[in-house]
């Protein structure tokens, strides 16, 4: 084979793939960019829990499913797991008319201090929204204010992202505990 023969197709295959990806760069640069000072959407809403202590099942909207016992392993709960099916109002009183449903979980996750992991959907189904929001993060509990994911929703918020903060509102000992919601929704259709 003569010298420079098999250059060529490798200098056009380079040529070809800067191309392609200096195209795919000038596409992703060109999105719209997020602003995080002016949400398309902003609601605020309450959670509102009622673990379940073995009498209260006409009242409970959430149950431990592993490390029953409640404590965990050591003095931060570590292993505690807990499934629910939450009240989200519009107001941050316990009677208030839920506007939607808290569905998912979380768990305990550090040995050091407070700390949980939650998965969850807001499930909507009213006559102002219809569809989910779907939320995840940790919510590191001895913080004023917390940021957990919005990595997605169906129905009016389709393909939606943001941020929601978390800020504690009331809590009454295990039995019942209310989170102030801020949801700013940074990606609309």
């Amino acid at each position: 084979m003569r010298r420079g023969t098999a250059e060529k197709p490798c200098v056009l295959l380079f040529f070809f793939f800067l191309a392609i990806s200096s195209h795919v760069f000038a596409a992703r640069s060109s999105k719209k960019a997020i602003s995080s000072k002016k949400p398309c959407k902003r609601m605020v809403l309450y959670y509102q829990e009622t673990m379940f202590k073995g009498n209260n099942v006409g009242n409970a909207t959430a149950a431990t499913i592993a490390n029953t016992n409640g404590t965990g392993l050591g003095p931060f709960k570590f292993g505690k797991t807990v499934v629910f099916d939450d009240p989200i109002t519009a107001e941050n009183q316990y009677h208030s008319a839920p506007v939607a449903r808290a569905q998912g979980f979380y768990f305990y996750d550090m040995k050091t201090t407070y700390n949980a992991w939650f998965a969850y959907s807001l499930v909507f189904n009213s006559t102002k929204y219809k569809g989910t929001l779907n939320i995840m993060g940790a919510d590191m509990m001895d913080e004023a204010t917390r940021d957990l994911s919005v990595v997605g929703g169906t129905g009016d918020f389709f393909m939606t992202r943001g941020i929601v903060t978390f800020r504690t509102d009331e809590v009454e000992g295990v039995d019942y505990f209310r989170v102030e919601m801020d949801i700013k929704l940074y990606e609309c259709y």
